[in-house]
């Protein structure tokens, strides 16, 4: 446990952090297992799927840019889910 008052602060303000970053995760994979759950669906039409696509590669560029998650696992992510679309393009 922290002793003096700046590591205190420090400390609690840590704790709010991690909640918030845990959120913010959470809500992100979600979004992706959506995304997932979507480009599987055949009854989605390919722009719903293009679009969706959209939003989450902006989501996971704004995690990145914030820390939230590391910018190559971002990217790694993006390409994966673009592959995943493209191949529901053709098939």
């Amino acid at each position: 446990m922290p002793h003096t008052a700046n590591a205190k602060k420090a400390h609690r303000k840590s704790l709010k952090l991690r909640l918030s970053n845990r959120s913010k995760r959470s809500a992100l994979r979600t979004l992706v297992k959506k995304f997932t759950a979507t480009v599987v669906d055949a009854e989605v039409s390919f722009e719903d799927k293009e679009l969706l696509f959209r939003q989450v590669s902006k989501r996971l560029d704004q995690s990145a840019a914030k820390k939230l998650i590391h910018k190559n696992k971002a990217a790694r992510d993006k390409s994966r889910l673009s592959s995943r679309l493209a191949a529901a393009k053709n098939g």
